[in-house]
């Protein structure tokens, strides 16, 4: 691998950790908290889950997603279903609220992206969408 290519990665990376926490220093676009998006969006697009599964999803604490589930199912926006398997345990699963929620977030988050890359080509867009992609897997 070529050293400046990576040294151009690691800076660009930095840069754009600074302008994410800038733009989202109170981490809300749109209706729901980033963390509330992810757990939402991951229960939404890959159907019901527990607790422990969405904390090895998101390489979290467990904890840290019980507390975040809670918040969630306090607003009515997801539901919990006991485990057929094992009663001491749930899954969790999106409501209609939730659901809406979602969406209206997803719409004002697509908005912002759709801003910022307005003067970028469609080949571009796929490109970095593809190669973002990519880069994330590399933490899974």
């Amino acid at each position: 691998m070529d050293p400046r290519s990576l040294e151009t990665i690691e800076l660009e990376l930095a840069i754009l950790v600074r302008h994410i926490n800038s733009i989202a220093s109170d981490k809300k676009i749109g209706t729901l908290d980033r963390s509330a998006y992810l757990l939402l969006h991951q229960i939404s697009a890959h159907g019901s889950a527990g607790v422990k599964a969405l904390a090895d999803e998101f390489r979290l604490d467990i904890s840290t997603v019980s507390r975040q589930a809670a918040a969630l199912e306090q607003k009515g926006y997801i539901y919990r279903t006991p485990d057929p398997q094992d009663r001491r345990s749930f899954s969790l699963q999106i409501t209609d609220l939730g659901a809406k929620e979602l969406d209206e977030s997803k719409r004002a988050r697509l908005a912002r992206v759709t801003e910022k890359l307005k003067d970028w080509s469609d080949e571009d867009c796929h490109t970095f969408g593809k190669l973002l992609t990519k880069f994330n897997r590399t933490f899974v």
